[in-house]
């Protein structure tokens, strides 16, 4: 995570990116550090925001094409746990977009928005917007709990 941080803003910007995609890193612990080291909250809200949301639409890309091979291998993401998603898909639509941003799940349902071929452009604003206001509220809210500890 150190690495990422030497970088500033580029770095928040790339560790964003992969935390969305197939590496086990946290935006959130990206976007704390550069907050601390006293980065702009509205550059850190765009930047972190941006690279997210690219790495989620690399994500729904893979799932575009479909290859289990990736899929199982990158992910560590079973074609049964995608058919599983299938249900929620044909239901929610493109509305699963705005949950991309969750844990573990939202990996799973970028992946399955794109191997089911949801509509690209919805899905693009879904979870742009979904990204957008968790970094929004997560800043937010260290803004004001730093207000207390600083005190």
């Amino acid at each position: 995570m150190e690495y990422f941080l030497t970088w500033g803003y580029l770095g928040l910007f790339c560790g964003a990116f992969l935390a969305a995609t197939i590496l086990p890193l946290s935006s959130e612990i990206l976007v704390t550090a550069m907050l601390i080291a006293g980065a702009s909250p509205s550059y850190v809200l765009i930047t972190a925001t941006m690279g997210n949301w690219l790495g989620s639409l690399s994500t729904y890309g893979i799932g575009w094409l479909g290859k289990w091979e990736w899929i199982e291998k990158f992910f560590k993401i079973s074609r049964e746990k995608i058919e599983k998603q299938q249900a929620k898909i044909t239901k929610y639509g493109s509305l699963l977009a705005f949950l991309v941003w969750l844990p573990v799940i939202g990996d799973v349902f970028a992946l399955a928005l794109g191997f089911y071929k949801v509509n690209f452009t919805k899905c693009c604003a879904f979870m742009l917007v979904g990204k957008f206001l968790r970094f929004l509220v997560y800043i937010i809210l260290f803004t004001y709990v730093e207000s207390f500890i600083v005190q």
